[in-house]
């Protein structure tokens, strides 16, 4: 395992979602994650709920690959941060077991009016460094 330090990782993995350049967003994208790399959502509460009112009882959103994981994060960008609404940030509690990185993220208000969004975050590591999993609690 690549000698990693864990703070710098989840400090690059929050600035690419805020990344507001294309090209330097795709080149995060290739630097963080592995080529076949998932990222897995665990979506909020109230997606879920409307997913089992239709039969689903299991509701999970994957992104798999460079492409894929490009999209979602430029998506979530254009939605929550290019408006000028929200930022993303480590809450900076980053712990490391083994290929294992777990830490929490919140959404804030840019005006500093408060927290919108807080979620978990837990990432598995490959031999290089780069996130080979990536799975994804909304928690609030």
């Amino acid at each position: 395992m690549a000698d990693i330090d864990i703070h710098d990782l989840t400090d690059r993995y929050v600035a690419v979602w805020n990344e507001p350049d294309a090209e330097r967003r795709r080149a995060a994208v290739r630097e963080l994650w592995s080529a076949d790399a998932v990222h897995v959502l665990q979506p909020p509460e109230e997606i879920r709920r409307t997913a089992e009112g239709l039969g689903f009882d299991r509701l999970v959103l994957e992104a798999r690959g460079h492409g894929a994981l490009e999209f979602r994060v430029t998506r979530a960008y254009e939605e929550f941060v290019a408006p000028g609404t929200f930022v993303f940030r480590s809450r900076g509690n980053a712990d490391r077991l083994h290929d294992v990185v777990r830490f929490h993220w919140e959404m804030a208000h840019r005006d500093g009016d408060g927290i919108a969004g807080v979620g978990l975050e837990i990432l598995m590591l490959g031999p290089d460094g780069r996130i080979v999993g990536d799975y994804q609690f909304i928690e609030g």
